[in-house]
């Protein structure tokens, strides 16, 4: 069970700033820009590395949709905003629940690292 299991089962404390029947977005505790949230399935996935099945793809464009509206909701949309997926060792990943970050509040640099 990771941490992300835990926030969505209410046993760790996250200041939450979006929930339904599918995913769950709060504030990052170590934000790397002043709007930094995660948004994570409910449904345990590894990584983007393990999506396969319809019902995945079906839950990764929901959350596609609801990680615009987050961005909107938070004042993001008019200057923009990034949207990360860090998969497995390689591409930064520390916490192996698939997330998505939704990063913004200032302009990002490139590469990104």
């Amino acid at each position: 069970m990771t941490i992300f299991s835990k926030i969505i089962n209410k046993e760790i404390p996250a200041t939450i700033v979006y929930e339904d029947d599918l995913c769950l977005a709060f504030k990052d505790v170590n934000p790397q820009a002043p709007t930094h949230v995660l948004l994570i399935p409910k449904k345990e996935i590894e990584s983007m590395a393990k999506v396969q099945s319809p019902e995945d793809e079906k839950l990764l464009g929901h959350m596609m949709v609801k990680a615009s509206r987050i961005a909107d909701q938070l004042g993001l949309a008019k200057d923009g905003y990034r949207l990360v997926i860090n998969t497995n060792d390689h591409g930064g990943q520390t916490v192996y629940h698939l997330h998505i970050h939704i990063l913004g509040g200032r302009q990002m640099s490139w590469p990104p690292g």
